[in-house]
């Protein structure tokens, strides 16, 4: 019997959403430590030589919902090529799946410097998951003046979630934008392109009617880690400076693999 990761627990799978052909996301049980919202874990499977896969995946859930921190939900996207996703994919309600105990990430509230009033959540694919956990979170809520959600995908079938972010959208009370784009088809009603060249010609804040503000603007950016570097390097080119332990700044990002 193979002995468990260092660091692990083990977890039971309580349910599924299948959302496309290769797009999912699991409801995971575990006896894990606390975490914060926009963190994330390490799942694990063993592969068919009896050896240990693991890799990291951001949280959906914010950890105070009412099932508790233990009851926890992730956003997959299977890769054709990818070590682990495919058996996650056959995982069903019942099947074990083994947690890294302790949760990791600086993409949350607390590293956003106190000044920032508008919040910018950029994503692409499942690098959603995160930041529907942060908009869980009351203080978000509370703290921020704007908040602009903006998820890019393929095809207008990979944008998950629509009922979560319709009831977000509803309790944020003007608050929220929600801005789906759409890279390989078109899909009335809803942006194409890519996130760093929305950015840069200025039609993502036309969309959201959020105007940017160097002062009061903060951007997370997750996804894949080329959108990463080209929306990183289109802030800067606007003038926007990354948030530094040692100085604060504008934005932060999170590579998605």
């Amino acid at each position: 019997m193979l002995e468990v990761p260092h660091g692990f627990v083990k977890g039971t799978v309580t349910d599924r959403i299948d959302w496309t052909e290769n797009e999912f996301s699991l409801m995971i049980n575990a006896p894990v430590d606390p975490y914060f919202s926009g963190q994330f874990t390490k799942l694990a499977l063993p592969d068919a030589d009896g050896e240990w896969v693991r890799r990291a995946y951001s949280l959906v859930n914010y950890p105070h919902h009412k099932a508790g921190y233990e009851q926890m939900e992730f956003l997959f996207i299977t890769a054709d090529e990818g070590e682990l996703s495919p058996r996650l994919q056959q995982l069903t309600a019942g099947d074990p799946v083994y947690v890294s105990k302790k949760s990791s990430g600086f993409m949350t509230l607390a590293e956003i410097p106190d000044n920032m009033t508008n919040l910018w959540l950029l994503s692409t694919g499942s690098a959603i998951g995160p930041f529907l956990s942060i908009l869980d979170e009351l203080e978000t809520a509370s703290r921020f003046e704007e908040i602009v959600l903006v998820h890019a995908v393929r095809t207008e079938a990979e944008l998950v979630y629509q009922s979560k972010i319709a009831q977000m959208v509803e309790r944020y009370q003007g608050k929220l934008r929600y801005i789906p784009i759409v890279s390989r088809e078109e899909s009335k009603g809803l942006l194409q392109g890519r996130i760093p060249d929305l950015l840069l010609s200025g039609v993502l804040a036309e969309t959201a009617q959020v105007a940017l503000n160097k002062e009061s603007s903060f951007f997370y950016i997750c996804g894949n880690p080329n959108m990463v570097k080209d929306t990183s390097a289109a802030l800067n080119t606007l003038g926007y400076i990354k948030n530094l332990k040692r100085k604060a700044g504008n934005f932060s990002s999170e590579n998605y693999w």
